[in-house]
């Protein structure tokens, strides 16, 4: 019984050793084996650092002969397909980005939008299947994603930190949906916009408006961009701990014991005009108002968090941080 044992317990080191050999060997082979180096900043270095290391970039990109990854396009010169490095067919690639779309493009721009929207152009011949890299697992932030573009520009092309950190074009709301989605903690906000405006999902826009969309029973959140990621979070997750002035909600209770609640949105000598959640205006007559009181809860309801995902959470708070009027 005890050597059965021994031979089991044997082979099963055996096996984990040549899991842990297969496991370096692909990863070698990829390229993985360059560690990340202590390299910091916005810098061709650190982008380096950055695309052979944590960014797991080179999983499925090479760069010439560096590397052997072919699941997406060589970032180099390889073969009759790609004869100039990225650094240089940024600019190409933005030409024909300028002529699909007739906004304004630059290399950088382009850049951008491989990271930032990788749908946006996948390259003849292979699939969109470039993850988020600013969302967990790899979770880059905003920084190291400059640093990864200041690398790729490197590969044949000029390195333009400036142009990196402050993109004149198509760039900058590439820049600013990252920005919104790394500090969501990885959230897309064209996915955050869908899920805001979704009747049988978070349903956000049955009461708010965004930039004229939606129904105002509650506040317009065109700027609350402005207000930060915090306000935006407590606000969703807490409702009722800020309330905007204007939107208190009331409670009244008819002397038949029926209990509307709502918005005050108007008053005269005969009655109270209250707005509810369904965005319904109910006038109740003053003659049969037994009880009006303020009440301390929003009218926006305090479970929303149980029944929206968290990537749907994080989703609309990044679409909420582009929203900045």
């Amino acid at each position: 019984m005890g050597k059965a044992l021994l031979k089991v317990f044997t082979f099963m080191i055996i096996l984990v050793v040549i899991f842990l050999w297969v496991g370096h060997t692909i990863t070698a082979m990829t390229g993985g084996e360059r560690k990340a180096q202590a390299i910091v900043g916005i810098n061709p270095e650190a982008g380096e650092a950055i695309f052979w290391g944590k960014g797991r970039c080179h999983t499925c990109h090479s760069i010439g002969d560096k590397g052997s990854a072919v699941r997406c396009p060589n970032l180099g010169v390889f073969g009759e397909k790609f004869t100039l490095p990225i650094g240089l067919r940024a600019a190409e690639r933005a030409k024909e980005r300028e002529k699909q779309t007739g906004k304004p493009y630059t290399a950088v721009d382009y850049l951008l939008e491989c990271i930032g929207n990788p749908p946006a152009y996948v390259v003849e011949g292979y699939k969109n299947e470039m993850p988020i890299v600013y969302a967990p697992p790899i979770s880059l932030t905003l920084d190291e994603v400059k640093a990864v573009i200041s690398y790729l520009q490197s590969q044949g092309g000029e390195v333009n930190i400036e142009a990196i950190s402050n993109p004149p074009g198509e760039g900058k709301n590439l820049l600013n949906r990252i920005a919104a989605a790394v500090s969501a903690g990885g959230g897309d906000p064209t996915n955050g916009e869908k899920a805001f405006f979704d009747a049988s999902g978070a349903a956000c826009g049955t009461c708010h408006t965004v930039k004229g969309n939606g129904k105002g029973v509650g506040p317009d959140l065109s700027a609350i961009g402005t207000k930060g990621v915090k306000y935006i979070q407590e606000s969703i997750v807490e409702p009722s701990s800020t309330i905007t002035k204007g939107f208190e909600s009331f409670k009244i209770t008819t002397k038949d014991n029926n209990i509307i609640v709502g918005l005050k949105k108007g008053e005269d000598g005969e009655g109270i005009e209250l707005l509810t959640a369904k965005g319904e205006v109910v006038k109740v007559p003053k003659s049969n108002i037994a009880e009006i009181i303020q009440e301390s809860k929003s009218l926006m309801p305090e479970e929303l968090r149980e029944y929206i995902t968290v990537k749907d959470y994080q989703d609309i708070v990044a679409y909420m941080l582009l929203q900045k009027g």
